[in-house]
């Protein structure tokens, strides 16, 4: 049996710090993971539309074997902004790769687009990202909000808001691992037009409403649910993610990790991995925990990482809140 962890939150996995920056007139907002030691890292990139910096340097044939943070943002390509802010704050940190007498921060990063969400986005010159990035790093800490905070302040689904989501998970061997995500899909993490999730199989103590799945099904489950219709607003969507943790792992584990973390998206999204979803996974490793699995270990991580990630889209979905100048409404209204 599996159970969460005592925040239910991705810093549950021990050796990582979480901040959120946001602005709720432009409704977006960045998300950094802050690595308090250099972390094994890896990515997989499943969807068809993805916006990302510094991801080269994570494939397992590459020198640089680990980072400092990994950053989530809104904004789309403006967006990777958010990562330059965040190299500032480590380098004040005294943080980075060391070349000669430099240290360099390794801050790979993933955007999702929420341009079009009625915020406002008449910023000027130079986009705010940098600085949300800087905030967001300098507010890491293990506690941290959800749903409208930080990357998925501005986020929707198909069907209801989308936003920021957590989870956690303690396995019976000791691992813990965790999953943070910012859900902004093209498809739905509800059922036709009810407002149970698909991820209902995976949830643990009521943490995404307790609804379990409708029965019977309802006639239109199958129908696949899109955000837009309007060709102008199509490529509006991305759900972007981090999966860590405490284990010792390679850098080529780490990447099986991320994969199997995708299957998340498949239970808790429908569709997931279109072609207008620049749907991504980073892989985190911090070995806290001593541990490195063996293969049948390996088997039951990569499992809880699929449930795992479940959880935490539905969450993100079901902790969203309402604000002014929403487009869509919020799982809770």
């Amino acid at each position: 049996m599996m159970r969460k962890g005592p925040n239910n939150l991705i810093t549950d996995v021990a050796g990582l710090l979480v901040g959120n920056a946001e602005d709720h007139r432009l409704k977006s907002g960045v998300t950094v993971v802050l690595c308090e030691q250099p972390a094994t890292a890896a990515v997989q990139v499943l969807g068809g539309a993805p916006g990302t910096r510094e991801t080269d340097l994570l494939a397992p044939e590459n020198t640089v074997q680990t980072v400092d943070a990994v950053v989530l943002s809104g904004g789309s390509a403006f967006g990777l902004d958010a990562a330059s802010g965040v190299q500032a704050a480590l380098r004040e940190m005294g943080r980075g790769f060391e070349v000669g007498p430099h240290r360099i921060p390794i801050v790979p990063a993933a955007i999702l687009f929420d341009l079009i969400n009625g915020g406002d986005k008449d910023w000027g010159r130079f986009s705010p990202y940098r600085d949300l990035g800087y905030d967001a790093a300098r507010a890491a800490g293990v506690a941290f909000l959800t749903g409208t905070a930080g990357a998925g302040t501005g986020a929707r689904t198909a069907t209801f808001k989308g936003g920021l989501g957590s989870a956690s998970t303690l396995l019976a061997n000791g691992i813990t691992i965790g999953a943070l995500v910012a859900v902004n899909a093209l498809g739905s993490a509800t059922i036709g037009n009810t407002r149970h999730f698909w991820a209902a199989p995976f949830e643990l103590d009521g943490e995404f409403g307790g609804l379990g799945y409708p029965n019977p099904l309802p006639e239109d489950a199958a129908v696949a649910r899109f955000k837009f219709r309007e060709r102008q607003s199509a490529a509006a969507n991305t759900t972007i993610a981090v999966i860590a943790t405490d284990a010792i792992l390679s850098k080529a584990e780490a990447k099986r990790l991320a994969i199997a973390a995708h299957d998340g998206f498949s239970r808790a999204l429908w569709p997931a991995h279109t072609p207008l979803d620049g749907d991504l996974v980073f892989a985190l490793a911090t070995g806290a925990s001593g541990k490195a699995p063996l293969l049948e270990d390996f088997i039951d991580l990569s499992a809880a990482a699929a449930s795992t990630m479940a959880r935490a889209i539905a969450r993100g979905v079901h902790d969203a809140v309402a604000a002014e100048n929403d487009l869509m409404p919020s799982w809770a209204q």
